[in-house]
């Protein structure tokens, strides 16, 4: 099963550097890593660019004009250009643990979603792992209990790698906990929901009309704790300008049975503004 690696990110090439950093010595030859750019600036790209590190697969850089945040188009721009059986979305600023790949490949499952965890990085935390003064990845159980008590961490579930942990898969649909900053699904199902909807614009949202036209679909909720988590590191909140409008669609759309997505991945793949670059080759 070939695998991606969907990175979403914009105008954060140091925080980009560092969930790169760690992904690395985790992907092997069935696995594919996929920049999808929502428009960063030149001086990003070329940090990219020079602080990439040494992957043992193919890394495309999938670049879109910046026409303000639609991180929904990006996100189905990466996978459209992944060519893979298997997608993990992850966001530029979540570095994931030492076991995120092996776990994510364990709990793959036709006809299911995966919904990762995340735990939440203080802004001094977050400052010395994209300087490379702390590697996030070498760190033992008592450094991370140190960090705990301390503040620096909101929970430590990413010590323990289960993959058989029990009561992962849920039947009944639930929004709560679901994050396409660790988000994965068979490339057939998200093709088949037709991806993100990019009709939400802004901030917020995309993730739960993904997750609700998923479960229309029959998908089944499959919950990624204990073995998934990345480290979100932290920054200052988005604008959540339009939040109440896309609230407001997925709200109406869950009186429905839509399954596609009324301008997603399907659309996407025929754009011609979207500059894909091989930056390994």
């Amino acid at each position: 099963m070939r695998t991606a690696f969907v990175v979403l990110t914009y105008n954060r090439a140091d925080a980009l550097l560092a969930v790169l950093r760690s992904l690395a010595p985790q992907c092997g030859g069935d696995h594919v890593v996929v920049i999808a750019d929502d428009g960063s600036r030149s001086d990003h790209v070329e940090m990219l660019r020079a602080g990439l590190p040494r992957f043992s697969c193919p890394v495309r850089h999938v670049w879109q004009p910046d026409v303000g945040f639609t991180a929904s188009r990006s996100r189905n721009l990466g996978a459209a250009h992944a060519g893979a059986d298997y997608v993990v979305f992850m966001d530029g600023d979540c570095v994931p643990t030492p076991h995120f790949v092996r776990l994510h490949a364990q709990l793959a499952q036709p006809g299911c979603f995966v919904n990762g965890s995340r735990v939440l990085l203080s802004p001094e935390l977050t400052r010395e792992a994209v300087e490379g003064r702390v590697d996030l990845s070498r760190l033992g159980a008592a450094d991370w209990l140190r960090l705990r008590l301390a503040g620096d961490v909101n929970k430590l579930t990413h010590l323990a790698a289960w993959a058989g942990a029990p009561f992962r898969i849920e039947e009944r649909f639930r929004w709560k906990g679901i994050r396409s900053c660790n988000f994965a699904l068979p490339w057939r199902d998200f093709e088949a929901v037709n991806g993100f909807d990019e009709i939400y614009s802004g901030w917020g949202h995309e993730d739960a009309d993904l997750v609700l036209r998923l479960h229309h679909h029959g998908s089944r909720r499959k919950n990624g704790f204990l073995g998934t988590e990345v480290f979100h590191l932290w920054h200052r909140e988005s604008s959540r300008e339009g939040e109440q409008a896309n609230h407001e669609r997925v709200l109406a759309r869950m009186k429905t049975g839509i399954i596609r997505a009324e301008s997603g991945l399907a659309e996407a793949a025929r754009a011609k503004d979207v500059v894909v670059t091989e930056l390994n080759r």
